[in-house]
């Protein structure tokens, strides 16, 4: 049933071409059902695109890579939608790329990275790494060209929170998901996905009159990482929540601040499941231990983690701390060496792969991207008199930082079009905005 895939692909594709080059859709409006707006064909790419980040369309059939190409894809659609914005008469004025400080270091990252594919031992993995860091990067750039109506970012957010709720259904009805094997992500991405998900409902909770239903939304797109037991989308949704409460009220959230952390400690304590997957076996740890400072990285099960990190910053990253062993290196060594003995392909640490491929200069520069962000994001906040602005500002520098906490053990990277697209589509959306507000 994968080869399916390969079907919805080519229809989604097919659709993401047609509504670029064609004059555009009418959909129901986001804030009144009663009525309808048109956007335009960029902005219909764009909410096609952002709204579908949790579509994969898994399938390796004749040795092709199903999930490589529509990444692939995605990205010459984007770039194709910067151009036609650009050539359109009436709008190349205003709808061109937005470029913040964050981006600039964006750019130069990439820059990096490039420059690491010329002494990596595997130019191909290389190359592939560098397509995964270019996507979100791309995606951000439409996104600040595309969007110039509050309405587009309202209702692109509530499109893909229409998928979250679609992926949710299929994953814990029982048996409904084998009629779509692949279509879906891996329950680890879509957990992170939900991380900016939760934030954007829950930013409506604040700012609209539905708070019920933002609120239920909320809830909902926050259990999923509990009842799954991902450690990794706990500790995002946790720094998210931080995040989205001290940019709305500053230093007046360390009360509120304080309550998230003490719920989550206790919550690791407390809940049978996540208790035992957060610590080794026969071990009787307790919140009193954990107070008084008498427990440490010993007693936590990493699930191997810790080992294959050391090991790779063994052969990567101490020969060379500064410029790391080359973009991809990390991962040619995890698929075809340690991988083939080990049964594992993966690092779990995009932050260790990194610093192994790209030293401590790679690792400064992609951590400069989210504060820079975050603080853009935070100052937009309090400083933007426009209410859509000031959300889409608040949902983009919170689920900035709750995805980036998640880079430390997981493959996030390997799942940008479900996982970094998201934080960074919302701070496009965000630039774009904040454009026309300065060409008013």
């Amino acid at each position: 049933m994968q080869l399916l895939n390969y079907l919805y692909f080519i229809i989604i594709t097919f659709l993401g071409f047609m509504f670029l080059y064609r004059s555009g859709i009418v959909i129901r409006h986001p804030l009144d059902r009663n009525q309808q707006m048109k956007l335009n064909g960029p902005e219909s790419l764009w909410f096609l695109t952002f709204s579908t980040g949790l579509l994969a369309f898994s399938a390796n059939a004749f040795k092709i890579d199903l999930m490589a190409i529509r990444l692939l894809v995605l990205e010459i659609l984007c770039v194709l939608g910067i151009f036609r914005l650009r050539n359109q008469q009436s709008t190349r004025l205003t709808n061109k790329p937005v470029f913040s400080a964050a981006m600039w270091v964006y750019a130069l990252y990439l820059l990096w990275i490039v420059i690491g594919c010329f002494y990596t031992s595997s130019v191909t993995h290389g190359i592939r790494t560098v397509l995964k860091y270019l996507y979100p990067f791309v995606l951000c750039l439409f996104a600040s060209a595309a969007v110039r109506d509050g309405e587009v970012f309202i209702k692109a957010g509530q499109g893909a929170v229409l998928v979250g709720i679609i992926y949710l259904a299929f994953a814990f009805i029982p048996y409904i998901r084998l009629l779509i094997p692949g279509v879906f992500w891996y329950s680890t991405a879509a957990a992170i996905n939900f991380i900016s998900l939760m934030i954007f409902c829950l930013t409506l909770f604040f700012f609209s009159d539905a708070k019920k239903k933002y609120l239920t939304l909320t809830l909902l797109f926050l259990l999923p990482c509990f009842l799954w037991v991902f450690r990794t989308s706990i500790m995002g949704s946790i720094v998210a929540l931080g995040a989205f409460f001290f940019i709305k009220y500053r230093l007046k959230s360390l009360p509120i601040l304080l309550a998230i952390g003490i719920t989550g400690v206790v919550a690791v304590f407390t809940i049978p499941s996540l208790y035992s997957k957060m610590f080794k076996k026969n071990q009787q740890l307790t919140l009193e231990q954990f107070r008084e400072g008498n427990m440490t990285l010993e007693n936590v099960e990493s699930n191997a983690r810790f080992s294959m990190w050391e090991n790779a910053e063994r052969l990567f990253y101490k020969k060379h701390p500064i410029q790391g062993a080359g973009t991809g290196n990390l991962q040619r060594y995890m698929y075809e060496d340690f991988g083939k003995q080990n049964n594992k392909d993966v690092i779990h640490g995009d932050f260790i792969q990194q610093k192994c491929d790209n030293g401590l200069i790679g690792l400064i520069l992609y951590a400069m991207i989210a504060v820079f962000i975050f603080f853009h994001c935070f100052i937009v906040y309090h400083s933007n008199n426009n209410t859509i602005t000031k959300m889409c500002a608040i949902t983009a520098g919170a689920s900035m930082l709750g995805i980036y906490v998640t880079l430390y053990s997981d493959n996030v990277v390997n799942y940008s079009m479900a996982t970094l697209s998201m934080p960074f589509g919302f701070y496009g959306m965000m630039l774009g905005l904040l454009q026309k507000s300065e060409k008013a």
